[in-house]
């Protein structure tokens, strides 16, 4: 579903625009959609029609994103599985500091090989309604003032929903531009579109090397931009809306890490508006890749921050319950496709 849906349904019961806003505002606040103010109850201000057939539509829209389970981690992050209306599954992570982490897509097509999420392909869309209904479902439990689009899925491979999302959470959402992220591996429609949008988010690029061959290696299905090319774009959107690029680098041992990576960073990076995020592995021990040492992680902070990059690690969030990103979701897969070959005859 598409917020332009749940608009079009509201209009087709007689609400005018002022009455759709006053509803998305209140959904997008995680209450009831009839909710009122402090000076206005709704049956003051929403005409019969629309109170009449409002029920109907709420249990849609409520039925959009349901919690299915929630995962507290130790860092004060919370990893919730979300289940959609068709029975899908994704992942939104309740992040400290009041923020969260939705998900754009059932699985993902660009393949990242230390990505659980893309060992699954592409599944399907997420409407724009169900990318919203994240944060509507978020904000029951807490108070949500950025969303990062870092969760299931490339938000390029699905432009217009996450575009329209993010224009509903700058206006009604009431959620300040700069703190809704788009993270991408580098779509050139990116790069065409943001800047002529009226909510104009911050950007993540997925960086993860500066030698194109092993970028291409990591991200195989990624578009075939060079590293040098992408650092040029981001400066360039940087510059137009105010807001550092946050480079992500998935820092991966042995493969990553070099002292050779790390000039490369340099090259690209310094002088940059330009903040660049590293990302330890969210490793289990029979992964094929592996997170450094965390001597060898605090080594890479200062060197690349003292030279003139501005270098923050990001954890994963949820390490402690093994919940990086797309691990909950495989894991209740399988207990799913467990129970369904268990109740097969003979």
């Amino acid at each position: 579903m598409r917020i332009q849906d749940i608009h079009q349904r509201l209009a087709d019961l007689g609400a005018k625009p002022v009455h759709i806003g006053r509803i998305s505002r209140a959904w997008l606040k995680g209450l009831p959609l009839d909710s009122g103010t402090r000076h206005q109850q709704a049956q003051d201000f929403l005409p019969l029609s629309v109170r009449e057939g409002l029920a109907a539509l709420a249990g849609e829209v409520a039925g959009l994103a349901r919690l299915r389970s929630e995962h507290p981690a130790a860092d004060g992050s919370a990893r919730l599985l979300v289940a959609l209306a068709d029975g899908q599954m994704v992942e939104s992570v309740l992040l400290p500091r009041d923020g969260l982490c939705v998900s754009s897509q059932v699985g993902c097509a660009v393949g990242c090989v230390f990505c659980m999420t893309g060992k699954s392909g592409l599944l399907r869309q997420l409407g724009s309604a169900e990318i919203v209904a994240q944060v509507a479902l978020a904000r029951r439990f807490r108070p949500v003032k950025k969303v990062v689009f870092m969760g299931m899925g490339e938000p390029a491979h699905n432009l217009d929903n996450v575009l329209d999302a993010i224009d509903l959470l700058g206006t009604d959402g009431g959620i300040g531009h700069k703190n809704l992220v788009f993270s991408t591996v580098g779509d050139p429609r990116v790069f065409e579109r943001l800047p002529q949008q009226r909510v104009k988010p911050a950007l993540a690029l997925s960086l993860h090397s500066t030698d194109a061959a092993l970028r291409q290696r990591l991200l195989p299905r990624a578009p075939r931009i060079d590293p040098d090319e992408l650092v040029e774009l981001g400066e360039t959107y940087a510059r137009t809306v105010g807001f550092p690029i946050q480079y992500q680098w998935t820092l991966l041992d042995g493969i990553n890490d070099s002292q050779e990576e790390l000039d490369g960073i340099l090259r690209l990076l310094r002088g940059k508006y330009a903040v660049m995020n590293l990302i330890p592995y969210n490793s289990l021990e029979d992964d094929e890749y592996q997170r450094p040492a965390g001597a060898r992680i605090v080594e890479i902070v200062r060197y690349l921050h003292s030279r003139g990059v501005l270098t923050k690690v990001r954890n994963s969030a949820g390490q402690d319950i093994e919940g990086g990103c797309g691990q909950l979701r495989a894991r209740a897969v399988d207990v799913v496709n467990t129970r369904r070959l268990q109740r097969r005859p003979g």
